[in-house]
């Protein structure tokens, strides 16, 4: 027996679709007729309008900036502070037969919200 080197190649049975032709007419067929023309002069209505709109975009992030790094975390203390509260009152009054009385809600709410405000 002779021995030969034994590489198996896999042939591929052919493909039902033909190749892609290259045809240069249909290339050109899609580009368009004409240059891009440069439409980079602008007026300065149109510098002013976009300048107002970049100014605008800088308030509104300033204000958000506000909103979340100050308004929102004073008011979360706040309320969380007054639930809390009142949580305690209902523990309290369900644990230990005692009756927690704010005498008054204007020194309650001023107490609060001084106390939200005393560790920003």
């Amino acid at each position: 027996m002779s021995s030969t080197s034994s590489s198996s190649q896999y042939i591929y049975p052919p493909s039902p679709f033909p190749p892609p032709s290259p045809s240069p007419s249909s290339d050109l067929d899609s580009l368009p007729d004409s240059a891009p023309s440069d439409d980079t002069t602008s007026t300065s209505d149109d510098e002013g309008e976009s300048d107002a709109e970049k100014e605008w975009k800088e308030s509104l992030q300033q204000l958000e900036l506000i909103l979340t790094m100050v308004l929102v975390p004073y008011a979360g203390k706040y309320f969380g502070r007054k639930c809390a509260y009142w949580g305690w009152a209902k523990f309290m009054q369900w644990k230990y037969p005692v009756e927690v009385v704010f005498t008054s809600k204007k020194t309650f709410k001023a107490a609060g919200a001084v106390e939200a405000a005393a560790s920003l």
